[in-house]
């Protein structure tokens, strides 16, 4: 998937707390003196809640400066507002998203909409699959352009940030409204094999995007400059505080949702809001105590729900990624769709049934074991488009390396499979070869722990009504 656009980051003012006790300063220094500051056993409750929310933001925005600020970082693509396109699939190499889909060809639009709209303009695409997936700062995926969501035929389509209020000129197809000043599209062109690069290439190299106003031939208006903080580390994140200094900085390109004005209300009282200093330095024994102890609350629920929800199949992953609406505001299930593969599609997009565990719950872990992942005649997973079933170890959630340079199986690969007897097909997962006769339904395993994501791109009816269920991973005995 892909499954991640900007960075987190921790540069920011010294100074100037929130909590009560400073009032008199900040009256002072001309700002409207705090709110009551929460006791401890509150401020850890809110930042369990803050985090629990902040989390897809401030990590997207992790990749996102990679992608787009940082020209030092090996992950960096170009500048915003253009489009950068990859002409290969993601590699053991590629380390900035976890869960990264190798099926799939990128290329990327960081999208600064402060100033005004995008023009996105896509070729006719009629020979296969391809999307635009368009996720905001909250990583909801807001919309889509594509082969399911728009059709093959070509299309100029108009992105357009919370503020704007003109009208679309003559020769769009459709406006596309993001919530949040800053966007992330990401689109994937499906390649058949490696003899199919320079096809994707083509198609690439027709996807364009300019301003609205060189579209329609007017003055463009002036642009501010942002001054991008530094982000966090994705592990530094985890557990340290300067996170909710990303946070505040993130919630100024992000206007207040109407279905959120309680919830901001609350986070102000922990010092957490658009634009807001969290001084860490300042924070009392007991508040910093309070800070990490809400941290460490939001990664126990997060670890609750994919042992309860996700491990045990209730949930796919996918079901964390999709519109505010689909979402309902259900924040845990957002930071832990991030957290297992962020930027995942949508399910009418793709669904993605997960692998962390064997037929009998017990964590995969090819050091020890080897598995067996069969389907029945007929049974290979339902799609408009195509599938696949990736690797991944852990704990980096990254693609591992082996002899093969295999990371995935496919439905391109389909005629290569040997099939079983009765006209099934049986995968083998292990990091020893199964031997030669096998070794075309071999998906390599790092001698380690590790997980898999099966992803069904434009998925049938059957794929999400229940009706048609992945199959296990059957560890296989000696």
């Amino acid at each position: 998937m892909p499954m991640n656009a900007l960075r987190d980051s921790p540069g920011r003012f010294a100074g100037l707390l929130v909590f009560a006790g400073l009032s008199l300063i900040l009256a002072a220094c001309g700002r409207s003196p705090a709110p009551a500051a929460a006791t401890p056993a509150e401020l850890r409750s809110i930042i369990k809640e803050a985090y629990t929310y902040g989390f897809p933001m401030v990590d997207s925005y992790r990749i996102q400066y990679s992608y787009f600020v940082d020209q030092a970082n090996p992950e960096y693509k170009g500048g915003w507002n253009e489009v950068h396109n990859v002409a290969r699939v993601f590699t053991p190499q590629d380390k900035a998203i976890q869960t990264p889909n190798s099926d799939t060809p990128y290329s990327f639009l960081g999208a600064d909409l402060r100033a005004e709209p995008l023009v996105i303009s896509v070729p006719a695409i009629p020979d296969r699959y391809y999307s635009l997936q368009f996720i905001d700062m909250y990583t909801h995926n807001f919309a889509y352009v594509g082969s399911r969501a728009t059709g093959s035929d070509a299309g100029s389509y108009l992105l357009a940030g919370p503020t704007w209020k003109g009208e679309a000129p003559e020769g769009i197809k459709s406006v596309i409204r993001s919530e949040t000043d800053l966007a992330f599209v990401l689109y994937r062109t499906q390649l058949f094999n490696s003899d199919d690069l320079e096809a994707v290439k083509n198609i690439q190299a027709q996807f364009k995007v300019e301003p609205l106003s060189r579209f329609a031939g007017t003055t463009p208006p002036p642009a501010q400059a942002v001054e991008f903080i530094e982000p966090l580390s994705a592990e530094a994140q985890k557990t340290s505080p300067e996170f909710f200094n990303v946070l505040n900085f993130l919630l100024r390109f992000a206007p207040t949702h109407a279905s959120e004005t309680a919830l901001m209300d609350r986070f102000a009282r922990a010092g957490i809001g658009a634009g807001k200093p969290f001084d860490v330095a300042a924070l009392s024994p007991e508040q910093l105590q309070a800070v990490q102890e809400g941290m460490a609350d939001a990664w126990k629920a997060f670890a609750q729900y994919k042992a309860e929800e996700v491990d045990t199949g209730k949930k796919s992953s996918a079901d964390g990624f999709g519109t505010r609406e689909f979402l309902n505001n259900d924040y845990l299930a957002r930071m832990s769709s991030a957290v297992l593969g962020i930027y995942g599609n949508s399910k009418e997009e793709a669904n993605y049934p997960a692998y962390f565990t064997d037929s009998e719950g017990k964590p995969l872990d090819a050091s020890s074991s080897r598995y067996t992942v069969r389907f029945e005649p007929g049974k290979l997973p339902p799609v408009n488009s195509f599938w696949s079933l990736t690797m991944y170890e852990l704990p980096a959630s990254l693609l591992t390396e082996n002899a093969l340079n295999r990371y995935l199986i496919n439905s391109p690969m389909e005629s290569q499979l040997v099939r079983d007897a009765d006209g099934g097909v049986t995968l083998y997962v292990q990091h020893d070869s199964p031997g030669k006769d096998k070794e075309a339904n071999w998906l390599p395993a790092p001698k380690g722990p590790f997980y898999m994501i099966m992803r069904e791109y434009w998925p049938r009816p059957e794929a999400l009504d229940g009706s048609w269920t992945a199959p296990p991973a059957v560890r296989v005995t000696p």
